[in-house]
């Protein structure tokens, strides 16, 4: 195999956790062209910089933009949002809860699971744009539940004064009545029984998720691919070659899930309706595709006190 006349003479290591979309690459349907790839599945984000042995891996874009903003070109970032998506989703109360609303959280006792990160700063957004003060706002940063680890939950920026953190869970203190609302990218185990004692702010999130959607013309980036520095100036066409094995590996896994779309019992259903919205690619990979997403995102972390600066968008994927 080669890529730009280079000879696949190099093997690289990547840690990702395992989405679907990288299932072919995983599998070997999709092989890299130009180098060989051992791709560890993970269960949490890595901490591509902590570890060695690592070529690249997932990122966080909020620690990622951080360190650029900051000086810190460690990580060569690709614009390879490997994890995407709405965030109406990720506000929950309890169940008996009279909230229905973004607006009617003012001056809410608030859990969240981490302060910095990507999700939770699109989330905010969400509520600044619904005229939400979050200076107003009792914040407490902490677990989905409780025990939970090896999460770097505060971030390279002192906490606002109106944030604290808890290493009690915000599952267990929301449906106790400590909190008012929690933000988590993720659902506790008993959101899916019959029984839950939450459920979502918004009765209809997902048709606040489409209007945002129209509004904005973007779904939001929580997580891209980064390569070290050292790796790419040893392999300057590596970024490219990276880029262009997952493009292969989503179309490959898009086509497979519509051919074999029984995995769920509405999934056919579903891709239908993404791609009658969305069109053909609902997550693209690429700079210009991303630059309005991107654009905001530098703008909410600066806006939200987080960044120092506000990032430009260009500096974001500077070589």
């Amino acid at each position: 195999m080669s890529f730009g006349g280079f000879v696949a003479n190099i093997r690289i290591r990547l840690a990702l956790r395992d989405w679907d979309h990288l299932v072919p690459v995983q599998t070997g349907d999709v092989r890299p062209d130009g180098f060989e790839l051992d791709l560890d599945s993970r269960a949490v984000t890595p901490d591509v910089l902590s570890e060695p042995g690592l070529d690249g891996g997932e990122t966080s874009f909020s620690r990622y933009v951080l360190g650029r903003a900051a000086g810190d070109d460690r990580l060569v970032g690709l614009p390879v949002f490997v994890m995407r998506g709405f965030r109406h989703r990720c506000v929950l109360v309890r169940r008996d809860s009279g909230l229905t609303s973004l607006e009617e959280l003012k001056g809410a006792r608030i859990g969240l699971t981490g302060w910095p990160d990507s999700g939770n700063t699109w989330t905010r957004a969400l509520l600044r744009a619904a005229g939400v003060d979050l200076g107003g706002i009792t914040w407490t940063v902490g677990p989905l539940v409780a025990g939970e680890t090896g999460k770097d939950r505060v971030g390279p920026v002192p906490f606002p004064d109106n944030v604290s953190l808890t290493g009690e869970g915000l599952a267990d203190g929301l449906a106790d009545g400590r909190y008012d609302a929690i933000m988590t990218p993720f659902m506790p185990p008993d959101f899916f029984t019959d029984d839950s004692r939450l459920r979502h702010l918004l009765p209809d999130h997902r048709a606040a998720e489409l209007d945002y959607y129209r509004q904005t013309g973007f779904v939001p980036g929580i997580h891209l691919v980064t390569l070290k520095r050292e790796s790419v100036e040893r392999h300057p066409w590596l970024p490219q070659a990276v880029q262009d094995l997952f493009e292969r590996s989503k179309r490959r896994w898009l086509a497979r899930r519509r051919l074999l779309a029984d995995t769920t019992p509405w999934l056919l259903a579903d891709l239908t309706a993404t791609a009658r919205t969305f069109g053909e690619d609902w997550m693209p990979y690429g700079a210009a595709p991303n630059a309005a997403m991107i654009a905001a995102f530098c703008a909410e972390l600066h806006a939200q006190g987080i960044s120092n600066r506000r990032i430009a968008t260009e500096e974001v994927f500077a070589a």
